[in-house]
């Protein structure tokens, strides 16, 4: 009954958290352009804010969040900018065709910045409380849902993990050195749209 309850909540939550996303195409960026350590740190914060937002469902307070229209507004505007921001980023180095990446971002703190983007991601919460809802039910014990917040946490963790590494792979970052201006437009679209896309949704509530 233990694992009945838990593995439809730890599928659910890689499910989300694997599938190509701003967070995702954040990693995997920020390592091809600044190399594996930093990927993996980039990582780390996304993991941090990715759990951060996991306590808040699982204590209940999601609920509260997402009841109140003023915080999910600020949210996804704070989150919005925040996704412009990192499409102005890319789009600039995809303009350059001498300077790299590396230097446009030399002073980046990259822990800091993982944590910002998934703390300013209001989709977060609610892909918790869509997981959690698989299989723990109203009268779920703390331990259950302790447990099963821990293992999520776990999950994000291993996943942006597994991202940085897979992109960090030398046969990849070459290939992505050859058409890093490419690269780098795409992704710049990816994040204005994405960003664009929160901001709308909370002007137009």
């Amino acid at each position: 009954m233990f694992f009945e309850a838990i593995l439809p909540v730890a599928l659910a939550f890689l499910v989300v958290t694997a599938s190509p996303g701003p967070a995702i195409i954040a990693v995997s960026l920020v390592t091809l352009q600044q190399g594996r350590k930093d990927g993996l740190l980039f990582g780390l914060g996304l993991a941090v804010g990715l759990g951060f937002w996991g306590l808040i469902a699982a204590t209940g307070l999601g609920v509260l969040l997402q009841s109140s229209a003023q915080a999910l507004i600020a949210l996804k505007i704070i989150g919005g900018l925040y996704l412009l921001w990192l499409a102005w980023q890319s789009f600039r180095s995809s303009m350059n065709p001498r300077q790299t990446a590396a230097k446009l971002s030399s002073k980046g703190r990259w822990l800091w910045k993982g944590l910002l983007l998934n703390l300013s991601n209001p989709k977060a919460v609610f892909a918790w409380m869509a997981a959690l809802s698989m299989g723990l039910g109203n009268d779920a014990s703390g331990a259950l849902i302790a447990i099963s917040t821990t293992l999520c946490i776990a999950i994000g963790l291993l996943t942006y993990g597994v991202y940085a590494l897979a992109f960090s792979l030398p046969g990849i970052m070459e290939g992505y050195r050859r058409i890093r201006r490419s690269v780098d437009a795409v992704v710049a679209g990816l994040f204005a749209v994405a960003g664009l896309g929160l901001i709308r949704s909370a002007v137009s509530r």
